[in-house]
């Protein structure tokens, strides 16, 4: 039987190999043996994402540093695109932006501030209704009941006897008094305190050639005011706050004034403050003052603070509001709520921390308001004329914070702020020192409204003082 016969009745196949031809299932084996060492060989290499981690690792520092010089770089070009945000500071002619401003919180609120009086929650400013404020007006004219009837202001034309007739001249030297004040010795200073039906004092623009000048035109308008709200701000300092809350009737009646000096004007201008060709910025009347008489700022701001009856001689009311506050009641209802529905004269606040005058000076010196030396000099002075320690005088507390002067423009209160004026003239610029001892030795002075520090808070939106202004230095 041939082989062929013999496999096929064995039920197998025969499979022909030859050593000359390939063996395709050994060969795909080694196919995947050398794929996978491929594979193994690549892995072991290092890939992109270790070397960028790698250089990473080195080159971290200076890459920390190009990021921060970019976001200098962005947030400067920024800043230099928002002029309008800045705030100046003022080195005579020159401004320097350097301050991004803040709007204070408070600015513009109109809700009422409260208390509790005997257990009921009632405003601390009582004011007359809506409707009623449109058709208040002045208290038809009558002869106050005043033991002063007339004030004489001590001018370089009129002068009082100056110390026994020594020339004027010789008491400049190491004294604040000069050709705005005339010099006022402490031999006139007693006299001044004594009530006579027709007084002689200094009060101010003692010479046409003692400062504070203004145009001809802005004196013709303070001249034809009734009743003024003033404010000032010298040395660039405080920004200007437009009253709200106020009456038509108010509007038309009462004077708006703002007193500016040259650096404020240019620091407000270049905040974008422009004063109109009408001269007003908003409701108030810029009124440019040149050749202040003080080099203390503070000194040249009791000014318009105290001398209200120099500034507008045919006013019969003013109102004096600190650059750091907002006025948000109606001036012909604050008139009525703290003068005329009290027969009062004179209306200032009291002051929330402290009563005496003694207590004040310690603060003063603490929060270096004014140096200890001045402060002793001043201190020395009350204390040898007698000034006591009591934290009420003539029935009213001893102490005044004084943002807020509301009075009306009698013999009396000319008198009491010339009083005012004159003491911080001679000693320190803090009024507060000087209020109670003025308020001491003026004893026939009664009809004063001292209002608690709430109907203060009611009357203005405070800012706080938002840069210090720049003394004059010439």
């Amino acid at each position: 039987m041939s082989s062929s016969a013999s496999m096929l009745n064995n039920n197998s196949v025969a499979i022909n190999v030859s050593d000359d031809e390939p063996d395709e299932f050994a060969n795909k084996l080694r196919a995947r043996a050398r794929r996978k060492r491929k594979k193994l060989s690549h892995r072991n290499k290092p890939g992109f994402s270790h070397i960028v981690l790698k250089k990473l690792l080195k080159w971290w520092p200076v890459l920390l540093f190009l990021l921060a010089a970019s976001l200098l770089v962005f947030e400067a070009s920024r800043i230099g695109g928002k002029p309008s945000q800045k705030s100046n500071q003022v080195k005579g002619n020159k401004v320097d932006k350097v301050v991004e401003k803040k709007v204070p919180a408070n600015l513009n609120r109109v809700d009422p501030v409260t208390h509790v009086v005997h257990g009921v929650r009632e405003p601390c400013l009582k004011l007359l209704a809506a409707e009623e404020l449109e058709h208040l007006d002045f208290p038809v004219d009558k002869a106050p009941a005043d033991p002063i009837k007339r004030v004489v202001y001590i001018t370089e034309d009129s002068p009082a006897s100056v110390d026994e007739g020594r020339p004027f001249e010789q008491h400049l030297e190491a004294s604040r008094f000069n050709l705005f004040t005339g010099n006022q010795t402490l031999k006139q200073r007693d006299e001044s305190f004594k009530v006579k039906e027709a007084a002689s004092i200094h009060c101010g623009f003692y010479s046409d050639k003692g400062g504070f000048r203004i145009s001809i035109e802005d004196r013709s308008y303070m001249e034809s005011c009734k009743a003024v709200v003033s404010t000032c701000a010298f040395g660039g300092g405080d920004d200007l706050y437009q009253p709200i809350g106020m009456s038509e009737s108010s509007l038309k009646k009462v004077c708006f004034v703002a007193f500016w000096d040259e650096i404020t004007l240019a620091s407000q201008e270049a905040d974008g403050h422009k004063v109109g060709n009408d001269r007003y910025i908003g409701k108030w009347r810029i009124i440019l003052v040149k050749n202040l008489p003080f080099t203390d700022q503070r000194l040249n701001g009791k000014i318009p603070k105290m001398l209200a009856h120099r500034l507008f001689p045919n006013s019969r009311y003013s109102i004096w509001v600190d650059s750091k506050s907002q006025l948000r009641r109606d001036p012909l209802g604050v008139l009525e709520a703290l003068l005329w529905h009290s027969s009062s004269v004179l209306a200032i606040s009291e002051h929330g921390a402290r009563s005496s005058v003694y207590d004040e000076a310690k603060a003063v010196v603490k929060k270096n308001k004014a140096t200890p030396e001045e402060v002793a000099v001043q201190l020395a002075q009350y204390r040898q004329d007698g000034l006591p320690e009591d934290k009420r005088f003539n029935g009213k507390k001893a102490l005044a914070e004084a943002s807020i002067i509301v009075r009306e423009h009698t013999p009396s209160t000319n008198m009491f702020m010339c009083l005012w004026f004159n003491e911080v003239v001679r000693f320190t610029s803090r009024d507060q020192l000087s209020f109670p001892y003025v308020l001491w030795r003026f004893k026939d002075f009664r009809n004063i409204n001292m209002f608690p520090v709430c109907t203060r808070k009611d009357l203005v939106n405070s800012m706080g003082h938002i840069r210090k202004a720049k003394p004059l230095t010439s």
